[in-house]
């Protein structure tokens, strides 16, 4: 019988989406060998206190950052979707439309260490492998995110070159004039421009 599909799932405000986003799916592309993966820019963020920009430009934002890269679907229906958004309702319409397909949940160190305060997150970790990014030069044990709270089997490192890079930073850095272009895809960089994206004098 023929190896199931083996579909990754990326999601995140990307708000913007920057070169550490675009070098994790890249990571999880040729580390999992995968043959597709969706990138899912979220919808409401129930789990975030401040009000994210638009869905319309943090997709295409994305699809500029993530849209030629071989392999990788950047896939709207959390945009459009009604009410909080939530993994696991994704992670269950991708079982629904690829029903022999292994599930790849891709994401940093920082959301799965809060992985247990999501929505149905145990029900997620029965329906994807937790793929984490762990730094090449990161100091915890053996060099990898090991979270005790999954089970034997649902988690896989990947390991990701040194990069600091925070959304957060980089919206502040627009919002005040400064460069972004060595920290977001140059795409990326040139919508943030055209559409004065977080500067706070448009």
């Amino acid at each position: 019988m023929p190896s199931p599909r083996r579909i990754g799932v990326f999601g995140g405000a990307f708000d913007p989406p920057h070169n550490m986003h675009v070098a994790l799916v890249q990571t999880a592309l040729a580390q999992l060998q995968l043959d597709m993966l969706y990138v899912f820019p979220t919808g409401h963020a129930w789990h975030k206190s401040r009000t994210l920009s638009l869905g319309a430009d943090r997709l295409a934002m994305a699809q500029l950052a993530f849209g030629d890269i071989p392999g990788v679907v950047v896939d709207k229906r959390e945009i459009e979707r009604s009410g909080p958004t939530y993994t696991i309702d994704t992670l269950h319409e991708l079982q629904a439309e690829e029903t022999q397909a292994q599930l790849y949940l891709v994401m940093g160190e920082d959301q799965a260490t809060r992985l247990p305060t999501w929505h149905g997150w145990e029900e997620i970790v029965r329906a994807a492998i937790i793929c984490v990014a762990s730094r090449a030069d990161s100091t915890s044990a053996n060099g990898q995110f090991a979270p005790e709270f999954l089970p034997a089997g649902s988690f896989q490192a990947l390991q990701v070159p040194p990069m600091e890079l925070s959304a957060t930073d980089i919206r502040h850095r627009a919002a005040t004039s400064q460069g972004i272009a060595h920290l977001v895809p140059e795409g990326v960089a040139r919508y943030i421009d055209h559409h004065l994206l977080y500067r706070t004098d448009r």
